[in-house]
This record gives structure tokens, sequence and C-alpha cells, in this order.
């Protein structure tokens, strides 16, 4: 019922930048918090930032500083804009929206994933 769909990823050289972008579709009534995580080959998955529907925002240490995080409510879209990329950060980027429907009901939607590569 509902989709994210992620894009703005690819190859990029250290000290690139890239910007995310996620978007919701489906019958969604409300959109809570937005996230992104990544996952790098053989590591565990991590939260890289997250916003609230406040627009409160949190970073992993690793990307503070380089990473912001940005919402569009009407477009029901999250970005996360990367500056100075490093190497580090090559891995699968996915993003989730805590949403409700019509039901009443919350849940957590994923995206299916989008590859950002650094190269040296």
């Amino acid at each position: 019922q509902v989709q994210l769909v992620e894009s703005g990823g690819g190859l990029v050289q250290a000290g690139g930048s890239l910007r995310l972008s996620c978007a919701a579709s489906g019958s969604i009534v409300s959109i809570s918090q937005m996230n992104w995580y990544r996952q790098a080959p053989g590591k565990q998955r991590e939260l890289v930032a997250e916003i609230s529907s406040g627009d409160s925002t949190n970073y992993a240490v690793a990307v503070k500083g380089r990473f912001t995080i940005s919402r569009d409510n009407a477009k029901r879209t999250v970005y996360l804009q990367m500056n100075s990329l490093k190497r580090e950060d090559t891995a699968n980027y996915y993003c989730s929206f805590l949403v409700s429907l019509l039901s009443g009901r919350w849940y957590t939607s994923w995206g299916q994933g989008i590859q950002v590569t650094v190269s040296s």
C-alpha cells in the first residue's frame, strides 16, 4: 500500500557531493519520523540521520557536519545532502518513514535501498 522510492545515488569521487531523495506514495494519512540508514558490505546497518515531524534532527557521529537531512511534507519526501564524501561513506542507503494509514494504524515503511559509491 505504501511505497518508498530512493533516487540520487551513484558513483562520486572523494570530496564530492550527492543528494539522495526518498518519496512516498500510497494512501498515507500522516508521516511522522523520517530516517536514513546505510549498510556497507559485511557490516551492520546503521542509522545515518533522522528528522521528526517538528524538524528536529539527529546525525551519526561519522557524518555530523557533512550530511544534512531535510523534509518536504507537501511532496512527502525526505532528502539527504551529502558533502565532503569519504570512501567510508560507500554503502547501500535506505530511507524509512513512520506512517499512519486510513485504518488508523502506524507502520514503518522501508525503501528498497540505493547504492552510493565513493572512489579515491
